[in-house]
Order: C-alpha cells, then structure tokens, then sequence
C-alpha cells in the first residue's frame, strides 16, 4: 500500500512539474509583446512585461517587438521624374508593430512585414517621384538662391556702390539663379509618408518616419548636370570679370582725367612763368642797352656767332656785315 500511494504521490508529483515547466506560465520581457494563439484563433493580447497565464498544451504564444524598427531597403531601380530624367533614390524609415493582433493575421512575422514594408514604400516613393521634377526631389529650399543675391567682396577695397552693381548684374543672369522649388524634398519625404501610412494600419504597423536619405544621378544625367553647373559658374565668373573689367576701365578714365587736368595746370603755370621770365630779361635787356649800346650790339653777335658757327660749311668767308666784328683789331 505505501508503494501504491509513494507511486500515485511522484506521478502527481511529476505531473505537476511538466504543467508547471510546460504550462500555464510565461514570461513577456521589457520590450515585447505577444499574441495567444489557440487552434488558429487569437484569443489573448498582452503589451506589458510581466508573468502572463496561458492554456497548457494548447495555447501557442507569438512574442512581437514593441521596439521601434528600422527599415532600409535598397535603393529603387532607376525612377524616372516627370521631366523623364532618371535617379536612384535611398530611402529609411521607422516603425513599430501597434496592433499585434492586426499583425499576426494581415503578416504573422517579420519576413512578410519586411516584404510588404518593402513593396508599399518603394511603390509610393517611385509614384512621388514620378509625379515631380528633379529639382523638388534633390534640394530642400531655395537658399541657393538667396546666397546667390549676397555675392562676396571679391575686391579687397570694393565699395558698397561695386557690391549693389555685382549683385544687380547677378540678378539679372537667368543662368545665376536656379528655377525656384515649390515643395522639395522634405515635403516629398512627407508624400510618401502619407501615402504609405494610410496602408501600414492594415497590417498593424504605425510608421513613425520616412526619410529621402540619398538621391544619386544616373551616369547620362550626371554628365549632364556636371556641365550644366560649369557653364552656370563659367557665366557667374564671365560676370564677375566683366564687373572688374569695367571698375579697370572706369579708374583708368579717373586716372587719365586727372593725369589731364594736372598736366594742364602744369602747363598753364609753366606758361606763366615763362611769361614773367621774358618780361624780366626783356627789362634786363632793356637796361643792358641803355646803358652801353655798343656793348650789347657786340655781345649779342657773339651769342649769334656761338649758335649759328656749328651749322655753317668748313668753307666760310667773312666778308659779310654779319662778321663785321671778327675783322676789327681793337673794339669799338
């Protein structure tokens, strides 16, 4: 008999240790969350960490993230914008399961949500990005075109005057200022995030974010781009030299204006001063001549002589009145 009863005690015994480690009980972690499946029906929810019961040998439970997910697929094949030209675009999102529940029956694991993750957001993003045109999918403002209008000093000691004509003549080159966004590319982002969680409640999914992380140009139109941005700049710089070109030409004609005026006064003074240098030897001639005549007559042949002498051929005769004073012996 107390074999019997030791015998029906362990068995009790054993099975209470199977339910226990098998059954009811189970545990739910910080960060997860789980659905209760009982022959393929849920029948239980549970989002808080904790121990949780559950029907032994019957009840099957599905643990979840309650973590927020990233999702990076690949970059799209080549998508085509409106203007037919074509990019690879990058895109990241963020996400989580919200209604486990939801998520058990629209996905049951995280390969499919993956997989419809990856067929809903590459199909908005290629419907965005189609419907829009290259500029509004690659910049974001159009600050590029408010720093255009401040162009820096490009001379050390150019005026605010110089600053206010580069910036008109800048702004008056269509090729200095690119075509003005009316979304861009955050405002895409949102599109397709709009656009993509109206799906994801379907499958139990919130997406919290979506972000255009990289666009790349295709090779065609990276050429393309490459050359347009040397011409633009080639043009921007054509302006600038052209605006230094004409401050050259314009301190030049300053220069020649004053090197004029103050040839001319230089001149004008230099005529004066000639004039009052002839006055004064004509007054000393004058006085000269008054007081010994004879004297002054005979001096200034002498001066003649020295001045005309060296143009004269070696053969000359003095016979001449000119030379009256050469043939006399003894002054007057």
């Amino acid at each position: 008999m107390n074999k019997k009863l030791i015998t029906i005690i362990l068995t009790v015994l054993g099975i209470l240790i199977l339910l226990v480690v098998m059954g009811p009980f189970y545990i739910l972690n910080e960060g997860q969350q789980a659905v209760v499946i009982r022959f393929g029906r849920i029948v239980d929810v549970q989002q808080e960490a904790g121990l949780k019961l559950k029907v032994p040998f019957i009840d099957n439970v599905v643990r979840y993230s309650k973590r927020i997910l990233s999702w990076d697929g690949r970059a799209q094949d080549r998508i085509p914008t409106i203007e037919q030209l074509f990019i690879w675009v990058d895109v990241t999102a963020r996400w989580r399961i919200a209604d486990p529940a939801q998520f058990y029956a629209a996905v049951t694991n995280m390969d499919n949500a993956q997989n419809r993750l990856n067929e809903t957001i590459l199909s908005s993003v290629r419907t965005v990005i189609s419907n829009n045109t290259l500029r509004e999918a690659v910049r974001s403002s159009n600050l590029i075109n408010e720093l255009a209008e401040a162009p820096a000093q490009f001379i050390a000691d150019a005026d605010d005057a110089i600053i206010r004509e580069l910036q008109e003549l800048e702004r008056s080159q269509d090729t200095a200022r690119q075509e003005e966004i009316e979304k861009g590319r955050e405002a895409l982002s949102i599109e397709i995030f709009d656009a993509v969680s109206a799906v994801t409640p379907q499958f139990g999914i919130e997406l919290i974010d979506i972000i255009i992380r990289q666009i790349r140009y295709s090779d065609d139109l990276k050429e393309s781009v490459y050359r347009r941005m040397i011409v633009d700049r080639n043009q921007v710089a054509q302006l600038y030299r052209s605006a230094g070109e004409g401050q050259k030409a314009m301190w030049l004609g300053r220069l020649q204006h004053e090197q004029e005026t103050i040839l001319s006064q230089a001149r004008r003074t230099a005529q004066e001063i000639m004039g009052r240098a002839d006055a004064t030897a004509t007054r000393i001639y004058n006085n000269a001549y008054s007081r010994d005549q004879a004297f002054f007559e005979f001096w200034r042949h002498l001066e003649s002589y020295r001045k005309t002498f060296p143009n004269f051929n070696p053969v000359i005769t003095t016979d001449m009145e000119y030379f009256r004073f050469l043939e006399r012996q003894t002054p007057r």
